[in-house]
C-alpha cells in the first residue's frame, strides 16, 4: 500500500477524528426553526463562585457581542496563553451566540469535536442539526473555537496552496525501510518546523486541559453560575476535562459521540480503523439492497471491489472533470466522510458508482467538503493543522520504527480497506517542537452533577464501547444507547434520543442509566 507524508497523514487522521462530525449534514436541507431578535450589548459578567485571584480579569472582562451573520451576537474571548502563568500574554477565543426563541433559561456551550473543529461554524452553519427547536427555546446556545482553532487565535502551518498541494502527496506502497523511515521522519521536521515558525509559541498552549480552563471562564462571561454543555466526539473529552477540573461547576453536561481517555493514541487509531471497517461492510451491504448499487452481490465481493477500487486509485491517480489530479489521499477523504452519516450513503454509491466508471468527481467533492476547502481554492478553517497540534500535546506518540512497523501491520489486519492508510502518524509528534504534557488516564469527577454520556451502536469514529468506558469511569454519569449507524446521536437519532436530552437540559430530568433507544 502507498503511504502518505507526516502531513497526508494528518489530514487523512482529521477525517476519522470526528473534527467533522456534522459536515454530512451539510449536505442535506436543513430543518425549520424560528429566527430570534438577537441581543447585542456590552457588559461584564456578574460572576458567582469562586475565581482565582490572577484569573480575576479574565472571568470578569466585559464582552462587546455584535451582531453578526445576520442572526446572530458574537464576540471575542480574552484567555491566558498560559495558565501558569497567566500574567503573560492573552489569546482571543471566537465566539457566537443564537438567543434562545423564548425566555432562556441559561447558555449551552457547543462543541462539535475535532479536535480543530470550529464551533462557531457549526453553530452558524448548522445548528438545526445539532439541536432542537424545543433546546433553542429554552435555551442561548454558544458556539466557540477553541484555543488553536479556527477564528480564535490559531495555529498556522500551510497556506491553501501548500494544502492543495499537500493533498496529493503520497508515496511508494509498502512497509518503509529504514532509508524511507528517514525520509519520513525529514519530512516531519520540515512541516513541523513551519508550524512552530508560523504559529509561534502558541503552539505549546492548546492541550484539551487549557481549553477547558477557557471553558469555564467562557461559562462566567455568559452569565451562568454552572455549564451547560453538548459535546460531541471529540468534545466529549473537551467537556469530560472540563469535569475533572471544576467538579463543582458542572451544569447539564452531555457528551455524545464519547472518547475513552484512558486510550493511548495508538489505540484509539486501531479503534477507529476496526469501526470504519465495520461500518463499510454495514454501507455495502445496504447498498446491495438496491437495484441501483454498483456492487456485485455478496458484502465480502463489495469489500473486494472497493479495495480493487483503491488500489487502482493508488497506481492510476484520477482526473476529475475540473481537471483536478485526485490521487489517494483524496479519494480515501471523500470515502470516509459519509460513512459519517447514513443517510449520505446513497451518496458515496453513487461516487462509487462514477469512479468505477473512471469518473472520481462525485468523490473530490466530497473530499473537498470534509477539507472544507471551496470552490475558489480556499480553505475555511485551519483544521488539519489544530487537530495535529493538540493531539502532539495530548497525547504521546511513539515514533520507533520497528514500534510503527507492527502498528501498521495490525491496522491492516483488523482494517484491510482503510488501515494501511492510518499508519505512521507518531513520526509527525516526534518532530514537534512541543509536547506532549498530557498522558491518557481514567476519567475522574465524583462531585461533579449528573453527566449524560450517549454511544450510538454503529458508530465507526467513536466505537460505542468508549461510551460505556467513559460512563462507567464517571461516577456520576449516566449512559444513554443509541442503536443505529454514523458518528453521534443527538440531532439526528430521532425522537427517542432528542427528548432524553431536551428533558435533561429543559427540565433537569436525568434518563435511566443504561436506557436504549432503537
Amino acid at each position: 500500500m502507498r503511504r502518505f507524508s507526516p502531513r497526508r497523514l494528518a489530514t487523512a487522521a482529521v477525517v476519522l477524528s470526528g473534527a467533522l462530525v456534522l459536515s454530512g449534514c451539510q449536505l442535506l436541507s436543513p430543518g425549520s426553526g424560528d429566527s430570534p431578535e438577537v441581543g447585542v450589548e456590552s457588559a461584564a459578567p456578574e460572576v458567582v463562585g469562586e475565581v482565582p485571584a490572577d484569573l480575576e480579569g479574565f472571568y470578569t472582562q466585559e464582552v462587546q457581542w455584535e451582531l453578526c451573520e445576520e442572526a446572530f451576537a458574537c464576540a471575542t474571548i480574552e484567555m491566558p496563553l498560559d495558565y501558569a502563568d497567566p500574567s503573560r500574554e492573552s489569546i482571543d477565543v471566537a465566539v457566537i451566540r443564537s438567543d434562545a426563541t423564548g425566555e432562556a433559561q441559561g447558555t449551552v456551550l457547543v462543541n462539535p469535536g475535532g479536535p480543530g473543529g470550529s464551533g462557531v461554524n457549526i453553530v452558524r452553519d448548522a445548528l438545526p442539526f445539532i439541536t432542537s427547536d424545543r433546546l433553542r427555546e429554552h435555551y442561548d446556545v454558544v458556539g466557540f473555537d477553541p484555543r488553536g482553532v479556527g477564528q480564535s487565535s490559531a495555529v498556522d502551518c500551510l497556506t491553501d496552496e501548500e494544502r492543495e498541494a499537500d493533498r496529493l502527496e503520497f508515496l511508494e506502497p509498502g512497509i518503509p525501510d529504514a532509508e524511507a523511515f528517514e525520509t519520513l521522519a525529514a519530512e516531519a521536521e520540515d512541516f513541523a518546523a513551519q508550524c512552530a515558525e508560523r504559529t509561534g509559541e502558541l503552539l505549546g498552549y492548546i492541550d484539551t486541559d487549557s481549553a477547558a480552563r477557557d471553558l469555564d471562564i467562557l461559562r462566567a462571561v455568559v452569565g451562568d453560575e454552572q455549564l451547560n454543555y453538548l459535546g460531541f466526539s471529540y468534545g466529549s473529552a473537551l467537556g469530560t476535562a472540563y469535569a475533572e477540573l471544576f467538579p463543582t461547576n458542572t451544569g447539564r453536561l452531555v457528551l455524545d459521540g464519547a472518547v475513552d481517555p484512558s486510550l493511548s493514541n495508538e489505540e484509539i487509531t486501531l479503534g477507529q480503523a476496526r469501526g470504519f471497517e465495520a461500518a463499510l461492510r454495514t454501507f455495502v451491504a445496504d447498498c446491495q439492497l438496491s437495484s441501483e448499487c454498483p456492487l456485485p452481490s455478496g458484502v465480502d465481493q463489495g469489500v473486494a471491489v472497493i479495495q480493487e477500487l483503491f488500489r487502482s486509485v493508488e497506481e492510476s491517480p484520477m482526473t476529475a472533470s475540473d481537471g483536478r489530479l485526485v490521487t489517494i489521499g483524496t479519494f480515501f477523504s471523500g470515502f470516509i466522510l459519509p460513512l459519517y452519516e447514513n443517510n449520505n450513503w446513497p451518496l458515496l454509491s453513487t461516487a462509487i458508482d462514477q469512479a468505477l466508471q473512471g469518473d472520481p468527481t462525485a468523490m473530490l467533492e466530497l473530499a473537498d467538503l470534509g477539507a472544507e476547502r471551496g470552490p475558489d481554492g480556499v480553505y475555511a478553517t485551519n483544521s488539519n493543522a489544530a487537530f495535529v497540534a493538540i493531539n502532539c500535546l495530548d497525547y504521546p506518540m511513539t515514533s520507533d520504527f520497528e514500534e510503527l512497523n507492527a502498528d501498521a501491520e495490525e491496522l491492516e489486519e483488523v482494517s484491510p480497506t482503510f488501515g494501511p492508510y492510518l499508519a505512521y502518524g507518531g513520526v509527525t509528534c516526534d518532530a514537534w517542537e512541543y509536547g506532549p504534557v498530557l498522558e491518557p488516564a481514567p476519567a475522574s469527577a465524583p462531585d461533579a452533577a449528573p453527566i449524560v454520556v450517549i454511544g450510538t451502536t454503529g458508530d465507526p469514529a467513536t466505537p460505542y464501547d468508549w461510551s460505556l468506558a467513559l460512563a462507567d469511569q464517571l461516577e456520576t454519569a449516566v449512559h444513554v444507547t443509541w442503536e443505529g449507524e454514523g458518528h453521534t446521536a443527538y440531532g439526528r437519532a430521532g425522537d427517542c434520543i432528542g427528548d432524553l436530552v431536551d428533558a435533561y437540559f429543559v427540565d433537569g430530568t436525568v434518563p435511566d442509566d443504561g436506557v436504549t433507544c432503537g
